[in-house]
């Protein structure tokens, strides 16, 4: 694994060969991010794009995906396909968060 000095130094690095990247997902906050990252695997990020504002318009904290029924969540992620375990691993992963640092940890 790198050390945090090394890997600021990657970055660097990438900011030089490319500085107008941008990311194409859309987000509004690093919780939002994660998440469209987690439906981006094995998925175009168009589909993605399309399928996120049905869920963050009502599911944008890791307390309201944790509290979310798993069936509904597959229900608004399906499109992008792999839908039960990224449904278990989005709730999962809404829950580790809100145990290691609480409610103020999507701020």
């Amino acid at each position: 694994m790198k050390t945090k000095k090394e890997a600021i130094k990657i970055i660097e690095t990438l900011k030089e060969y490319y500085p107008d990247c941008q990311c194409s997902l859309d987000f509004s906050s690093p919780f939002e991010m994660m998440i469209a990252v987690m439906l981006s695997a094995q998925c175009t990020d168009e589909r993605v794009n399309k399928t996120t504002p049905a869920l963050f318009a009502k599911y944008n904290t890791p307390e309201a995906i944790s509290k979310m029924d798993l069936k509904e969540l597959e229900r608004i992620i399906h499109p992008c396909g792999f839908y039960k375990n990224k449904a278990k691993n989005i709730k999962a992963c809404s829950q580790k968060l809100l145990d290691d640092f609480g409610r103020n940890c999507a701020k």
